[in-house]
Formats: structure tokens, C-alpha cells, sequence
């Protein structure tokens, strides 16, 4: 018997469910959620619509928004009574696994991930970030709320981030992944003070020591090892240069570039990096301006 095309490709989440009964999850914890907010509206209605109409119709924006937070928390809460049962019957656990219906593994890493959905999804679209970090956390996610994890796309399961950690906007974090018919499941570390760019990927396994940063645009490769103090850029991820945003003195070294103010720092850097329309430059010029900045970065390479 030959193997579903929806079974040899796919992305990262389980959007083609292995097993259709599975669909029950999505629809208690959305009948739950909105059960809750539900309620919560007909309490608010006995208590002011036939007592004081006026301040029932003041207050209504206030209740929408207090009713979305709880619908959000309420299914947050109710996917992780969900999970504990799941995970009885199957802990989680990292590896290479086939991605077939028979798979043990692959079955239930596609449960845990249909439960998760719809909170993730309703936590996603709240306009502040701290819901996304509940949900985090309450999924087994090691993080902190003075993380900036609002605008990426971040795996629930295998993933530690440590303190003062920002993900660029479109960026995705995976500790699992779908390759041909195997699914890939390693954890994922990113220490502290690690800045990702806008769309970048960080496979399953990476490991983003402190202080780095990587480039916007750019890609990691399964269980690829980032050392700190670095930045990185390319795809797959290389060297470029040290990140000396981090180094002691830094004021001092800056007041060493003759820098007194954002002006004249401003007309400093499109010096160097750009080509002003007034100003004609030859070239000559432009290959030497070019040749020194290559050895400049060659120079600071090879010291850092």
C-alpha cells in the first residue's frame, strides 16, 4: 500500500490530522471557551441591564474585552487538564520518529498539537503579549514575561529561552519538524539576551548561545550550536562578526569615533555606508572605500 501524498510532505504542524476523530479536541475546547466568556455576559446582564441600562451599555466594551481574556484562559487551562491526560498514556519525548498513523510517537506528538491550536490561536490575536507567555509557560515552555516572543512563531514543547529574549516579527522557533516521512523532534535552547531577526528559521535542535544574535533572513540547521557573543547571518547561519553591543566600556569606545551627537553619528554612518546623491565620488573612490571596509571587518573578525 502506498503512502498518502499528505503523508510524504508537509509542514511542521499536523494541519492534515493523522486520525479524523481528533477533531473532538478542537471542539470541546472551543465549546468550553466560549461557554465560559458566555457566561460570564449573562452574569453581567442579571446584575445591571434591568437595574441600570445605561451603565450596562457603558461597561459592554469592557465585558467583550474581560470575556476574551477569560475565553483564552479558560481554554489555556482546560488543554493543559488535557495534555496531563495525554501525556499519562504517552510522554512526549525527542527523536527521529516515521511519520505514519502507526507511529506511537507521531500520533500523539499530532495530539498534543490539535490541543494546543486553538489556544495558541485565540492567545495570539489579544493585542498585548503577556496571554502568548501564559500559554507558553502552561504548555512546558521555559520563558520569561520579559521576553519578546509576541510577533514569531514559537514550538510548544522542547524549548528553553532564557531572559530578555527578542523574536523578530515572522520569525519561527521549532523544536519539531517534517522531513520527507520522518518526524524530527530535538529541543531547542536560546539563552539570554539573544536577539532572532524578522523571518528567520531556528531548526529543531539549535542551540543560540548568550548575547547572539541572528541576522534577519536567516536560517539554523537541526542541532546547530551558535556560540556566544556572536552575530550570525546567512542560510544556513555563519559568522559574521562580533556582537560587541554587550562589551564593557562601550560609551568610552564610542566617544573614541569622535562622536558627540545622533547628527553627527547619523552623517558618520551614511559615510560609510552610503553614497550621498550630491556628492559625486569616482570610481576609484568607491572600490577603495569598499576595499578598506573589507579589511576593517576582516581585521575585527580575526581579533574577535
Amino acid at each position: 500500500m502506498s503512502v498518502p501524498a499528505s503523508l510524504r510532505c508537509g509542514p511542521f504542524t499536523p494541519s492534515v490530522l493523522v486520525k479524523k476523530r481528533y477533531i473532538i479536541f478542537y471542539i470541546a475546547l472551543i465549546w468550553v471557551s466560549f461557554f465560559a466568556a458566555l457566561l460570564e455576559l449573562w452574569v453581567y446582564w442579571q446584575f445591571l441591564y434591568d437595574w441600570k441600562p445605561i451603565h450596562f451599555w457603558i461597561f459592554i466594551p469592557l465585558v467583550f474585552f474581560l470575556m476574551y481574556v477569560t475565553a483564552v484562559l479558560v481554554s489555556i487551562v482546560f488543554a493543559r487538564f488535557l495534555l496531563i491526560m495525554v501525556n499519562i498514556f504517552h510522554k512526549p519525548r525527542t527523536g527521529i520518529f516515521l511519520r505514519h498513523p502507526s507511529d506511537r510517537d507521531y500520533r500523539y506528538w499530532s495530539i498534543r498539537n490539535t490541543i494546543k491550536r486553538w489556544p495558541i490561536w485565540l492567545s495570539h490575536k489579544f493585542p498585548f503579549p503577556f496571554l502568548d507567555n501564559i500559554c507558553f509557560k502552561m504548555f512546558g515552555v521555559k520563558t520569561t514575561f520579559s521576553n519578546s516572543l509576541f510577533e514569531g512563531w514559537i514550538d510548544t514543547e522542547f524549548i528553553d529561552i532564557g531572559k530578555k529574549v527578542v523574536i523578530g516579527q515572522a520569525s519561527i522557533i521549532q523544536s519539531a519538524i517534517i522531513m520527507g516521512n520522518f518526524l524530527i523532534i530535538k529541543k531547542t535552547i536560546i539563552d539570554d539576551h539573544v536577539k532572532v531577526g524578522a523571518h528567520c528559521v531556528v531548526m529543531p535542535g539549535t542551540h543560540i548561545g548568550e548575547k547572539s544574535i541572528l541576522g534577519a533572513g536567516s536560517f539554523t540547521t537541526v542541532d546547530q550550536k551558535l556560540e556566544s557573543g556572536w552575530i550570525y547571518i546567512g542560510t544556513p547561519a555563519k559568522k559574521y562578526k562580533r556582537n560587541r553591543f554587550f562589551e564593557d566600556n562601550l560609551e568610552e569606545k564610542l566617544e573614541s569615533l569622535q562622536v558627540v551627537d545622533v547628527d553627527e553619528l547619523r552623517m558618520k554612518y551614511e559615510e560609510i555606508f552610503f553614497m550621498r546623491d550630491d556628492k559625486h565620488v569616482s570610481l576609484r573612490e568607491r572600490l577603495k572605500k569598499q576595499k578598506e571596509i573589507f579589511k576593517d571587518e576582516k581585521r575585527r573578525l580575526k581579533e574577535g
